[in-house]
């Protein structure tokens, strides 16, 4: 009780310090926030905001760690705020709160939804951690599932204060070139390889940064513009609905990386709308999604008239051969079903002459029906993604793998095929 009753007065280093003068090179103008730069020595992490007539405690946590989880039921006994709030979105509270989840995926509606690269880059980004958890023993998430543990206990308000995830992948995904998205692909595989020997000391290092900037971190250096999808919009996100939650106390868990983010946009009002709109697809992939396969078709015609049928025959050649070899390639890497490589040299071809089908949805559904994944296999699925060999053997991460593949050999072969049909021309 005697801790209960020294919260319910800001600490005294807090109740003392004074907001810093604005500096409009590094706060674009804004008075800095009132924060407490010595708080008691059990709550290194926690920045305690005196902020108009509220009390807001944020608390920074490592995403897998012991000691975080701890500290999140200590301050919150000791707080007992109106409401907390935790860095998760209705889609990751829901995975993170009902595991079990996995077992009721629809693989086909997953396919002819067009969400198998999103799926499977929400599959390698928890594998990342769940791999170091395993190694620490300390579940991904958990300071955050202990954040709703203790507002339940206590009745506080929970608010889930992160934008949704696939909002964050779209916009991430949305705003990068062909080139960037292909490295972004390959740096997500690549985080399927994680040292063996991986220590407590290790995870601590990890409070400085947001869990999927670690996962992107190569990237993000390269292209800076993902770090403002990533971090930046999600700072203003999270401080604004830490600005809305119901209460005089509030208690925050947060990721330690978004604490300055946080802190320097909680003291002004941010309208969520641009944040949470998904980026326009712009114009040029759609009249080349169109465009190459109508001018294909015009020069194998154009073609026939002015080098006859040998000539076009010679040109329908290569456009299979090419785009189909390619594609079924592709797919091999997966370790498909004979079936599924024979599907993606007979539909990339075709479906690259359609764009209203793709070769990965042809592929993906072959593969799928060759071996349906069974509850065993979708119960499997989080455990499986923690290993290379777990990844490419699962059927359900075989499939989302078989449909990216596919479609990613059918544009290479596309983009072969076509100019050495053109270049026949010359």
């Amino acid at each position: 009780m005697g801790l209960r009753s020294l919260m319910h007065t800001p600490p005294e280093t807090a109740a003392t310090s004074k907001a810093s003068p604005a500096n409009p090179e590094t706060d674009g103008g804004q008075d800095t926030l009132a924060v407490s730069t010595r708080p008691p020595a059990e709550w290194d992490n926690v920045r305690y905001v005196p902020f108009e007539d509220r009390e807001i405690y944020l608390l920074g946590t490592a995403h897998v760690s012991r000691e975080s989880v701890q500290e999140v039921g200590r301050l919150i006994q000791s707080v007992e705020p109106d409401s907390v709030c935790v860095e998760l979105c209705p889609a990751r509270y829901d995975s993170l709160m009902r595991r079990d989840d996995w077992k009721k995926m629809d693989v086909f509606r997953v396919i002819k939804e067009n969400k198998a690269f999103f799926v499977l880059v929400q599959l390698i980004m928890s594998s990342f951690y769940r791999k170091i958890g395993e190694k620490l023993g300390v579940q991904p998430g958990a300071e955050m599932a202990e954040g709703i543990r203790q507002a339940e206990q206590i009745g506080a308000e929970l608010m889930l204060a992160d934008r949704d995830v696939n909002v964050t992948l779209k916009r991430v995904w949305g705003y990068l070139s062909l080139w960037q998205k292909l490295k972004l692909l390959f740096q997500l595989l690549a985080s399927l390889f994680v040292p063996d020997k991986i220590e407590s000391e290790d995870i601590e290092q990890l409070k400085d940064k947001d869990q999927l900037e670690v996962l992107l971190e190569g990237v993000a250096k390269s292209f800076p513009q993902i770090k403002t999808r990533l971090i930046d919009e999600r700072d203003v996100y999270l401080a604004q609905k830490i600005r809305e939650a119901p209460g005089r106390k509030i208690v925050a868990v947060v990721g330690a990386g978004h604490l300055p983010g946080i802190l320097s946009h909680l003291q002004q009002d941010s309208d969520l709308s641009p944040l949470e709109a998904i980026p326009p697809r712009p114009w040029w992939p759609k009249l080349l999604k169109w465009g190459i396969p109508l001018l294909i078709i015009g020069l194998i015609i154009y073609g026939f008239f002015h080098g006859g049928a040998a000539h076009s025959l010679e040109s329908i050649s290569i456009w299979v051969l090419v785009n189909g070899v390619f594609s079924a390639l592709a797919v091999s890497l997966a370790l498909a079903h004979p079936l599924t490589i024979a599907s993606a040299f007979v539909a990339a071809p075709l479906t690259s002459l359609n764009p209203s089908i793709a070769a990965g949805w042809v592929a993906g559904l072959v593969q799928a029906w060759t071996k349906k994944p069974t509850v065993a296999d979708l119960e499997a699925l989080p455990q499986a993604m923690t290993s290379v060999r777990g990844f490419w053997l699962n059927p359900v991460s075989r499939i989302l793998l078989v449909v990216v593949l596919a479609n990613l050999g059918s544009s290479v072969g596309t983009f072969l095929a076509g100019s050495w049909i053109a270049a026949r021309f010359f």
